[in-house]
């Protein structure tokens, strides 16, 4: 499962297995969070992916402190730039006014060197830039684009040749602003949170971009923020908000299958977007150690072929149901 993955041109990317140290993974505490990465790495995870968004730079400091005991040479760890918290405890959502987004030449040098100091690491095996969409620039959308084209990426590049940075990524939670931005930028990786699960399967576009051009994609947030490990109980949450009443009637199908088969939803979550040839990682977080290994254990799993065909068939006849939301 951490096997490297390699680019057709022969650049190592990242392993196929990655623990992420979002707001979830943070959620339980610092106690907790040392704990769920301690187990990842016990259970041979040697990617670990972070922000300097995430609890405004307090998960890259977590995660270093953490990661400061194991072998650098072995550990693979990213982090991403460009939107940054104005305060402590600022909202992560799109639509808000507590964060500022910066993709500038300059800031993305100094932005990349705070999260070195904070991960006490002295490189970074990929970098993103982060949450550039319409959903948090709103209408400066393609100002922000083309910034981030002209600034952050060319600075990415000099750290890359510097060998302070491995590849260069592009991360958002809407898979047309990473096409975007693969269009016009030669990325080495995507990771377009959620857009590729058994709730969300219209990133084909993305997905055949990638595929054509070798560029890695990393599936993170499988569970699209709990609701693919949690079921459709009340206080399920999809996409970082809580579920509304056309995504349970969606669950309703999805859960359906799985009793049919016996197997567990979340099972079928975390496997569903490997089986792409485009996808070449999985990233998921987990608030504890227990969390972490039971997702875990969830990998080695093999599914019924007749289970992914009844799947697929209804994904595919029910692929727009998001449209009317």
């Amino acid at each position: 499962m951490n096997a490297r993955i390699a680019k057709p041109n022969g650049a190592v990317l990242l392993p196929r297995v990655g623990v992420g140290a979002g707001s979830l993974a943070n959620a339980a505490g610092e106690q907790a969070f040392f704990n769920m990465i301690h187990a990842a790495w016990a259970s041979g995870v040697r990617y670990f992916d972070t922000s300097a968004a995430y609890l405004g730079g307090e998960s890259e400091q977590r995660l270093g402190a953490a990661l400061a005991a194991y072998p650098r040479e072995e550990l693979y760890v990213s982090t991403k730039l460009g939107r940054y918290l104005s305060q402590p405890g600022a909202s992560s959502l799109p639509g808000g006014s507590d964060f500022y987004l910066d993709y500038t030449y300059d800031t993305t040098l100094r932005s990349v060197e705070r999260s070195l100091s904070r991960l006490k690491v002295d490189r970074l095996d990929a970098v993103f830039i982060h949450d550039l969409d319409p959903g948090f620039a709103q209408t400066a959308y393609r100002e922000e684009l083309k910034t981030a084209v002209e600034g952050a990426f060319p600075a990415l590049q000099r750290l890359k040749d510097e060998k302070v940075v491995g590849a260069i990524g592009v991360a958002s939670m809407d898979w047309q602003a990473c096409l975007d931005f693969a269009e016009m930028a030669d990325v080495d990786v995507v990771m377009p949170a959620g857009e590729y699960s058994l709730l969300r399967t219209r990133s084909t576009a993305l997905l055949e971009h990638c595929v054509e051009k070798g560029i890695a994609w990393i599936a993170a947030s499988p569970f699209n923020s709990g609701i693919l490990a949690t079921g459709s109980r009340p206080d399920a949450f999809y996409n970082m908000r809580p579920a509304t009443r056309q995504v349970l009637s969606q669950m309703e199908g999805l859960e359906s299958i799985c009793r049919r088969h016996d197997v567990p939803l979340a099972t079928a979550a975390l496997l569903f977007p490997l089986r792409h040839p485009a996808v070449s990682t999985i990233v998921f977080g987990a608030k504890t150690s227990d969390e972490f290994n039971e997702s875990f254990a969830r990998l080695s799993r093999n599914l019924p072929d007749q289970f992914w065909y009844e799947m697929d068939a209804f994904l595919s006849k029910t692929k727009d149901w998001e449209k009317h939301d």
